[in-house]
């Protein structure tokens, strides 16, 4: 799965767009609340495919890993004692945070320079981009 600011997830793995093109409405431009909703919803996607997994016998050891490219998010994921003062970014930081604490997910911080998911939304430099086309196809 990659996640990243304008599509929540891309989930390839069972090539099935519409999972995260339904979503696309709740995320409407990149700011600190969108990426909360953003996050609950690869959450929620998650745990859909951890439950078909498990229907289908597949064992899950250990969480799901999600990486971010903003470590302001990932700290207020991570640190318990963040406080959001929109009632809607609260829900879904509560959902996400709950989720964080029963190891379903783990959210940890991935640079740019490195993001997959950026190589389809954002601006690089030749060289970078390159480098990352690299780990992809080599």
């Amino acid at each position: 799965m990659v996640f990243n600011d304008s599509y929540p997830v891309i989930d390839n793995s069972f090539n099935n767009d519409a999972d995260w093109t339904d979503f696309y409405g709740d995320v409407k431009e990149p700011s600190f609340g969108s990426e909360f909703v953003a996050l609950k919803i690869a959450t929620e996607m998650i745990q859909g495919l951890q439950n078909k997994l498990r229907m289908m016998g597949i064992s899950i050891d250990g969480p799901a890993k999600v990486l971010r490219d903003n470590m302001s998010v990932v700290y207020n994921i991570t640190a318990p004692e963040s406080m959001l003062k929109k009632k809607s970014n609260a829900i879904a930081y509560h959902f996400v945070r709950e989720n964080v604490a029963m190891k379903v997910i783990k959210i940890a911080y991935e640079p740019s320079e490195s993001n997959l998911a950026d190589i389809l939304t954002k601006f690089q430099s030749g060289p970078v981009r390159q480098a990352i086309i690299r780990s992809i196809l080599w």
